[in-house]
């Protein structure tokens, strides 16, 4: 099968593309928001609907697996029905699904609206990379995904404190009604400016025909149930006891089978619904690998970087939040210059400079202690935010750079979709680790804490007679040896974050070998043949 590939200057000549990528953008701006406004609000969420902690947890983990059952599957959705007309249908849906869950009142309706919103969610990411790299000439395409990552930035940067202020100021309620006026307008833009390219049309009608003849339901099927399960283990798995839980075992267990039976059908199957045949070309697996452990890495400090200034150093909510936003503020201010630059160097160097100012980053972090401070953070933030600016532009670019047209929605639906589950991947091992690392570190602080040693028992002494002028008299000495044993989980907790964060430095590291796959792609190479990747 081939498709029609249109030449470059046919391409260029597209005059409304900037309204196209405005368009596309208010969905992404819609989606980054509210992957990052939710949590900040299931404390209140969970009082309403009279939910336990571990029953909350539902509202994110409902929506999370609805989004990468769909990912994947875009493309074969795109074939039937048409490109603009999935997209259009996936924001309608995360709208409706967003005032449903401002209108529910039980547990059990919001985790059901928000696994509509998820399904709505999961054909938006790829299908905006595959618009917006069909509608803007080879030259430009570097700043095109500067655009959208500029968008996709603006979520998490301001979705905690404008959830916080929501709350605060209205009800949970709203976290979802905000979404309802940004989604029509998205609607009606898309509705106005953007058009499916004839190419692609008729690149699509030909594998829906292909589709008609041997309809790829096994696939379907394997690819819903694997990734549901995987994301549900990785979701579930450390607030189960990973394989002490016959639960998590069992959904491990079917998330291995049916993902490797999907491989084997999928590389068999006359008309595969995910075509797995692209990962043969190298730039693309590179690139979409590095893009996961990316997200590995950025989710994961996501995570841990709240834990650790809300529960070390005493920061609230509010001020986690701000801590966060200069890397996101960075990242934006950036993006435009690495679009630029995108033209200029190669991709892989861009990648490369990247990949060293996220580990120095997260070097920097690795210093941490009890005694840092607001500004002490604020160096690794920016240096990480450079980091992740360098790679975000280059690297969604090039993963795509040699996919043709007609694959595109295939290719963006494979790397968003590996890009989710390398962020949850990241978040699931980095929690384990800290455990782990935490529990080691204190085993090793508390064994030098000991009679034996002279500066313990100074120490020791020092807290008994705090202990005595704050009034607790007889009970000074257990009350000591109690503050004590405080000082020690700290430092080992302490322990923990320094070692999480320098091994995140070191993983990002060891992902520089693979740059040499991508060190041939230029920005212009892609596209610019019609050849379908089999």
């Amino acid at each position: 099968m081939s498709a029609v590939a249109p030449t470059v200057a046919a391409r260029a000549g597209i005059d409304n593309k900037w309204l196209v990528a405005s368009s596309i953008g208010v969905g992404a701006m819609m989606g980054s928001i509210d992957s990052s406004i939710v949590n900040v609000a299931l404390p209140h969420i969970r009082g309403s609907v009279g939910a336990t902690i571990e029953e909350i947890t539902w509202v994110s983990t409902a929506y999370i697996i609805a989004m990468v059952i769909v990912m994947p599957l875009t493309a074969f959705l795109g074939s039937f029905f048409g490109q603009k007309r999935v997209y259009m249908a996936s924001l309608a849906l995360f709208v409706g699904g967003s005032a449903l869950c401002g209108m529910a009142h039980s547990l059990t309706a919001l985790v059901l609206f928000r696994t509509i919103q998820g399904l709505g969610a999961g054909a938006l990411q790829p299908t905006q990379q595959a618009i917006l790299r069909q509608t803007f000439p080879l030259e430009e395409q570097g700043m095109a995904m500067a655009t959208l990552g500029m968008v996709l930035m603006f979520g998490p940067a301001i979705g905690p404190t404008l959830g916080g202020w929501l709350t605060d100021n209205y009800s949970w309620q709203w976290i979802f009604y905000i979404n309802l006026p940004i989604g029509i307008l998205g609607l009606f833009m898309v509705l106005e400016f953007v058009h499916e390219p004839e190419d692609i049309r008729r690149a699509n009608h030909e594998r829906a025909e292909a589709h008609k003849k041997d309809l790829d339901w096994q696939g379907v099927m394997l690819i819903s149930v694997g990734a549901a399960s995987l994301q549900y283990v990785l979701e579930e798995g450390q607030r189960n006891d990973w394989f002490q839980s016959n639960e998590i075992s069992f959904f491990a267990f079917l998330a291995g089978a049916t993902l490797a039976a999907f491989v084997v059908r999928e590389l068999t199957a006359p008309a595969p619904v995910v075509n797995l045949r692209l990962f043969k070309e190298r730039t693309f697996m590179a690139g979409t690998v590095i893009g996961g452990v990316q997200f590995a890495v950025l989710m994961s400090s996501m995570f841990l970087m709240p834990v650790f200034m809300q529960e070390i150093l005493g920061f609230d909510a509010t001020q986690s939040g701000l801590m966060l936003m200069p890397r996101a503020f960075v990242m934006m201010a950036l993006m435009p210059v690495i679009g630029r630059l995108y033209n200029r160097l190669r991709p892989a160097a861009l990648i490369g400079a990247g990949v060293l100012f996220i580990a120095a980053g997260c070097f920097q972090l690795s210093r941490v202690t009890t005694a840092t401070s607001f500004r002490d953070l604020l160096l690794p933030m920016i240096t990480t935010g450079i980091g992740f600016a360098a790679m975000f532009v280059p690297l969604t670019t090039v993963a795509l750079s040699r996919i043709p047209r007609a694959q595109l929605t295939d290719a963006a639906g494979m790397n968003s979709f590996f890009r989710q589950i390398g962020g949850s991947i990241g978040i699931t091992v980095f929690a384990t680790l800290l455990t782990r690392f935490a529990t080691q570190a204190r085993a090793s602080v508390g064994w030098h804490v000991s009679a034996l040693r002279p500066e313990a028992m100074m120490q020791l002494g020092a807290m008994q007679h705090r202990a005595l002028g704050l009034g607790f008299g007889t009970a000074s000495r257990h009350a000591a040896m109690m503050f004590m044993n405080g000082r020690v989980a700290v430092q080992g907790i302490v322990l923990a974050f320094e070692k999480s964060f320098l091994l995140q430095g070191v993983c990002f590291l060891a992902i520089l070998p693979l740059l040499w796959f991508l060190w041939s792609a230029r920005s212009v190479d892609g596209l610019a043949t019609g050849e379908s990747v089999e």
